[in-house]
């Protein structure tokens, strides 16, 4: 890791928060709700400029780690009639899902270069099995359209290999297509591999080649950004179920690190982590948890039903909670990253 890696880190995670920023802005201009400032980055001001038109405060900080829309009437009651908590709730609740729903946007685009810049499209269907197959084994043969590992349902290469990844740890029912008749396949094994003392499935086998044009690049875009918020998705669940230790969870450290060796192994690698960071901030943010949007979303919902809000005072002592909290949760990864570097 280098000087250069940690400014591509830096300017990648700036890249997605103002995207995640962006979409908030948007969403509150398209409802008319004022904004007082928008901010990229945190801390003090580097560079600062207010417009003439609209009297938003555009500005940009010396730590870029965050951001944040500043909305008239989004902390309180205001008596100005286009404030944010003067909209309709169901206005409210697409402005604070906004960031998420940009991040998701973003992970869709860079998936479909991804799979523009890469050498084949990898469909379900086998090809060849390495010498020694325990897929071969244990009941699959060439030929074979592979539709669904454990259950869930795959539809490209891509797909495959995260459910194979994931769930394939142990002997896992495959559902197959053979000779046009549909079988389910019992405790097929795969072989597995150990990184950072988690156990993966890994598949010994190689898949049939699709032709690479409008319609598949399409398919495999889809298929392959579901699988990312997916993984995002399962890991969350897999770490509070004791799959996986809160050593596994990285910050900012991390993060660098990661990006690090993805740059060494060339653009495809870089992006196709972008794509899973940019994943996870959706996801993340989308969590019913104090702080994040997704808290914000859950009291508006309880509005929604109960037709009335909360006490602001109520929601602001939640989330001021939930800041302390994360914010010790950030110190506590930091530290434990940096302590890695010089394990």
């Amino acid at each position: 890791m280098n000087i250069w890696h940690i400014l591509l880190t830096l300017l990648m995670l700036s890249v997605l928060i103002l995207l995640h920023e962006l979409g908030h802005y948007t969403a509150a201009r398209i409802f008319s709700v004022p904004i007082n400032e928008f901010s990229l980055g945190m801390g003090p001001k580097i560079f600062s400029r207010r417009s003439k038109k609209s009297g938003t405060v555009y500005s940009l900080k010396l730590l870029p780690i965050g951001g944040y829309v500043s909305m008239v009437g989004e902390d309180e009651t205001t008596f100005d009639e286009d404030g944010f908590s003067n909209k309709p709730v169901w206005q409210r609740m697409i402005i604070t899902a906004a960031g998420a729903f940009m991040n998701f946007v973003a992970g869709f685009v860079l998936m479909a270069v991804v799979v523009m810049m890469s050498s084949g499209l990898g469909s379900t269907t086998v090809h060849s099995f390495a010498d020694g197959a325990l897929t071969e084994q244990t009941g699959l043969r060439v030929g074979d359209k592979i539709i669904a590992v454990g259950g869930e349902r795959v539809f490209v290469a891509g797909d495959l290999s995260y459910e194979i990844m994931h769930d394939a740890t142990e002997p896992v029912d495959l559902t197959v297509i053979r000779n046009g008749e549909k079988l389910r396949l019992h405790d097929v094994v795969f072989p597995t591999d150990i990184s950072e003392g988690i156990e993966f499935g890994r598949a010994d086998f190689s898949t049939e080649r699709e032709a690479k044009n409008f319609v598949n690049v399409a398919k495999h875009t889809f298929f392959r950004s579901v699988s990312a918020v997916k993984m995002v998705w399962e890991s969350i669940i897999d770490l509070l179920s004791g799959k996986y230790g809160v050593e596994h969870v990285s910050g900012p450290v991390g993060v660098t690190t990661a990006v690090s060796d993805a740059a060494k192994n060339g653009v495809g690698s870089f992006l196709f982590l972008t794509v899973a960071i940019t994943m996870n901030l959706g996801v993340f943010n989308i969590l019913p948890l104090p702080a994040l949007d997704g808290g914000r979303l859950a009291f508006q919902l309880v509005e929604l039903l109960r037709g009335k809000p909360l006490k602001p005072e109520i929601e602001g002592y939640i989330h001021f909670a939930g800041i302390v909290i994360l914010m010790g949760l950030m110190v506590a990864i930091t530290f434990k990253d940096v302590i890695g570097l010089f394990s």
